[in-house]
């Protein structure tokens, strides 16, 4: 009965990790973190595309390669994900588009309680993670002002971003979507991936291939990269990832008027560049007090989750 709550459990985080990297300056990497798996599934990405596995395959067979690679865990959150970004695609994006400042309010509670909860998590405060923390914070900071570059169709262009977002999906409060916003791609690939599911177009799926090859690639190499320094600098490594969240906050204030539209490859206008704005110069409905009270329920759902959703995980071989 345990194991299966933990797998029900994995799914639905990684449902919700698979929605937040729908919504541009939403990070995947936020959920998995508030949920309590995050240092967790960097090391079993970093196993599953390591040298380790394919020895234990080669030498000892399925079953035992499977147990190496934390196989359960990263399929039950795989199929959680997968999920969740089919869920976004299609729900989320209409929440953006009907909703935004009700949906962004959530995610601004949401990630302010995240800076509070991961902060709390640095064992001791000193000056390499005083300067951890301020680079991140003024990094993302620099990320959500920066001006969106004009994208491209090329599949090395797709190959690239796909590299580039899953890199950032796997860090809190840089969010994967809005990585490729910046690039130029997020007109480009979203509708593409709805298009592929819709109509399964050769051209669509090709793209999607691509950029899930680039997404293996960066998670290969990125992986590793973090596993190393959660191995060597832990504390440090914390308060770089909370200053992350805190310099996103930037991008994910709840109301914001568009300042420029672009035509994307489907012949759609979309959002291109936003400008942060008080509620009464919003241009919509600003939903006040509606937004007060969704970012107070995303405040209170991380503690909520460190509370009753973060019991410690099962190791791979108890799943």
């Amino acid at each position: 009965m345990q194991q299966k709550n933990t797998k029900i459990s994995l799914f639905f985080k990684g449902m919700a990790m698979g929605i937040a990297e729908v919504i541009p300056g939403v990070s995947g990497g936020t959920i998995a973190f508030i949920t309590g798996i995050y240092e967790r599934l960097i090391n079993a990405i970093k196993g599953i595309l390591g040298p380790e596995v394919i020895g234990t395959l080669r030498n000892n067979g399925f079953k035992a390669a499977w147990r190496v690679a934390d196989g359960n865990f990263l399929l039950f959150l795989l199929l959680g994900m997968l999920t969740g970004l089919v869920a976004g695609v299609f729900g989320v994006s209409h929440l953006l588009a009907e909703y935004p400042s009700l949906l962004w309010a959530f995610f601004f509670g949401l990630i302010i309680a995240s800076c509070i909860y991961i902060g709390r998590k640095v064992k001791s405060w000193g000056i390499a993670e005083i300067i951890a923390i301020l680079a991140g914070t003024a990094l993302a900071y620099y990320i959500t002002i920066a001006n969106p570059a004009q994208g491209s169709e090329s599949l090395l262009v797709v190959f690239v971003a796909g590299m580039i977002a899953i890199s950032a999906l796997i860090l809190p409060g840089i969010s994967g979507s809005f990585m490729l916003l910046l690039m130029g791609m997020y007109t480009f690939i979203l509708p593409t991936v709805k298009t592929a599911l819709k109509t399964f177009d050769t051209g669509s799926l090709i793209v999607v291939a691509v950029f899930a090859l680039g997404c293996l690639v960066g998670l290969a190499l990125f992986s590793r990269i973090l596993a190393w320094t959660f191995k060597n600098y832990h504390d440090p490594t914390l308060a770089l990832l909370t200053g992350f969240m805190l310099g996103s906050l930037n991008k994910i204030w709840p109301w914001r008027n568009v300042v420029e539209y672009r035509t994307n490859s489907h012949g759609e206008q979309v959002p291109f560049i936003e400008h942060n704005v008080l509620p009464a110069q919003f241009e919509g409905e600003a939903y006040f007090w509606g937004a007060i009270v969704l970012a107070i329920i995303g405040f209170t759902a991380v503690f909520l989750l460190d509370r009753f959703g973060t019991k410690p995980e099962l190791k791979e071989n108890e799943i």
